[in-house]
């Protein structure tokens, strides 16, 4: 049972999932990112939700973006701009462009996650040394 994820493969390519969903996902692979990071930690349930709640909301990934943009290539940088584009609405609390830049992070970890794990990888180490 342990292995289930190694087995998982999705009933579609990531070339036919739409950018809001890629983002949706991208959400959840970077807040387990997140977790993973700090379960290390002897702090309490109270601090690791604090401290990774710090970490995922968006101005947080737009600040990782900025961080990551020299390294990416033009076919991501090109998927970042079309999940920007596309969002249409934000929530009242945020600037439309920093809602979109984090749109734009979340997309992209979840293509990477779904079709290069390794350049995911690569990223994520990149944004450790941040």
């Amino acid at each position: 049972m342990k292995d289930w994820i190694k087995n998982l493969e999705p009933n579609i390519t990531p070339f036919e999932i739409g950018v809001i969903q890629l983002a949706w996902l991208g959400d959840s692979v970077w807040e387990l990112h997140q977790r993973l990071r700090y379960v290390q930690n002897q702090l309490n349930p109270k601090e690791l939700h604090l401290s990774v709640v710090k970490e995922v909301r968006a101005s947080a990934q737009a600040e990782a973006l900025k961080f990551i943009k020299p390294i990416l290539n033009s076919e991501e940088i090109d998927l970042i701009r079309r999940a920007r584009n596309k969002i249409k609405r934000c929530p009242r609390s945020l600037e439309p462009s920093v809602y979109a830049q984090s749109t734009g992070f979340e997309t992209l970890i979840g293509w990477l996650f779904l079709n290069n794990p390794k350049r995911l990888s690569k990223l994520l180490n990149h944004l450790e040394r941040k």
